[in-house]
């Protein structure tokens, strides 16, 4: 059960890491500037991502114990939140994305960076993010789709079709970011291009085999007849979702404000974290995929009443995820010397950026155990909990370490982060202490 969850979502996102990270090594290939605008348009761009994926998780938890409890209904009404609340979020972000987009990336643009020209950096930031927002919308339609397919069992298809976009997206990058074969050579906005062309792949995949599938997605049948969700439903979504969301929204923006913390330290900062950020994702599959698994299986334990089967199952897959990525850390270490030669930037970006991977290798087991606690309480439906715990340590401890270090210190950038890093290893303690004492068992579905 765990590898038939835990698998396909380890391949999907491997493949769409490793495309990302092709496509920055691409970016990277055009020059310093490229690569740092993409990258802080990049990072506004996560923000909404995350606000999206919060919003759709909130739902998410109620689909998952509806499908161990075999309500389909419940889990078509919980895709209809879903769709509503993430095309309003859609709408929200288009908005701010063009009306604010310039003065967010000047939050970025601080500090000293040797041969990096703060003003192209804008304007290549701004070029790609005026053409990723269509992309959004594709994006929080796969989103609730893919979503409630994982709820249900259903990991193939979701894997499949985002293997198909990335392939789309990396050979348009190669087309567009360079001109080959009589393409405009675009640069930074060709991988924007190819970036929104692979999501509108992604979603008619993912959106149509769901409605030409009706007997395996009963929860399709009548989807869009009416958008009526029960009042009660919709309360208990919101009421459990909403803490979820604003974790999601504010963690986001925790980490941009902690970027925007060693961005004092200069653009080559930004452009360094670019490229080891790039590889850190590719190693942190492992621990994500995991912490699928263990909202999924866990999730839909709770549903069907199995507590005790619940909890010695999600001691089992945190013990796996953090050996797992103790495992891949070492990897990750003796990799990194050799991952930022592939960029064609100054030496010593490529030096910084060594040494910022050698630090998240580190942290690697320390990541899995606390996102494995995040989403073993999550399982459960405690969301305020989950806010605290999560972007409630961001905002209270990292981000103040951060700004006073950065501010009012003299601190290299490199001992920086890593105390800001391993401030997390307080929060393992304070999540293997929630976990333990089972305040996150509980069922929230009526099987009536």
């Amino acid at each position: 059960m765990v590898l038939v969850v835990v698998v396909p979502i380890m391949i999907q996102n491997g493949i769409t890491n490793f495309v990302s990270l092709l496509d920055n090594i691409m970016v990277g290939q055009v020059g310093t500037e490229q690569m740092s605008g993409v990258a802080i348009a990049n990072q506004l761009i996560f923000v909404f991502n995350l606000c999206i994926f919060g919003a759709v998780s909130g739902a998410g938890i109620f689909g998952a114990q509806f499908y161990g409890s075999g309500d389909h209904e419940g889990v078509r009404d919980t895709l209809r939140f879903k769709l509503v609340t993430s095309l309003a979020l859609f709408l929200i972000a288009a908005l701010v994305f063009t009306g604010a987009g310039e003065q967010l990336i000047r939050l970025y643009l601080n500090g000293e960076g040797e041969g990096v020209d703060a003003e192209k950096t804008l304007a290549y930031g701004m070029a790609y993010l005026k053409i990723m927002i269509p992309g959004l919308l594709p994006f929080v339609l796969v989103q609730s789709y893919a979503g409630t397919l994982r709820e249900t069992g259903e990991t193939m298809l979701p894997m499949k079709a985002g293997i198909i976009s990335v392939v789309v997206n990396l050979l348009l990058n190669y087309l567009l970011i360079f001109g080959k074969f009589g393409c405009p050579k675009m640069g930074a906005e060709g991988a924007a291009v190819a970036t929104v062309v692979a999501r509108f792949v992604e979603m008619a995949i993912v959106v149509v085999w769901v409605h030409r599938h009706t007997k395996e997605n009963p929860f399709a049948h009548g989807l869009y007849k009416n958008f009526h969700i029960p009042g009660q439903l919709a309360g208990q979504i919101f009421r459990k979702g909403t803490p979820l969301m604003l974790n999601e929204t504010l963690w986001s923006l925790g980490m941009a404000a902690l970027m925007q913390c060693y961005s004092v330290r200069g653009l080559s900062v930004v452009a360094a974290m670019n490229i080891s950020s790039t590889i850190s994702n590719l190693f942190s599959i492992v621990f994500i995929a995991m912490g699928n698994a263990v909202a999924i299986i866990v999730g839909q334990l709770l549903g069907a009443g199995k507590m005790e089967e619940a909890k010695d199952t999600d001691t089992k897959l945190i013990f796996f995820s953090v050996a797992s990525c103790a495992a891949v850390g070492v990897g990750m270490a003796l990799f990194a010397p050799f991952f930022p030669r592939l960029y064609n930037t100054e030496p010593l970006i490529r030096d910084m950026a060594r040494d910022f991977i050698w630090v998240s290798a580190f942290m690697m087991p320390i990541n899995a155990f606390v996102n494995a606690s995040y989403f073993t309480l999550r399982s459960g439906g405690k969301t305020v909990i989950t806010f605290f715990f999560d972007c409630g340590y961001v905002w209270v401890v990292s981000i103040p370490l951060a700004y006073c270090l950065s501010r009012f210190t003299g601190i290299p950038i490199l001992p920086l982060y890593f105390i800001c890093q391993a401030a997390d290893l307080l929060k393992c303690v304070v999540g293997y202490v929630l976990v333990k004492k089972g305040v996150w068992i509980e069922k929230l579905v009526d099987n009536n």
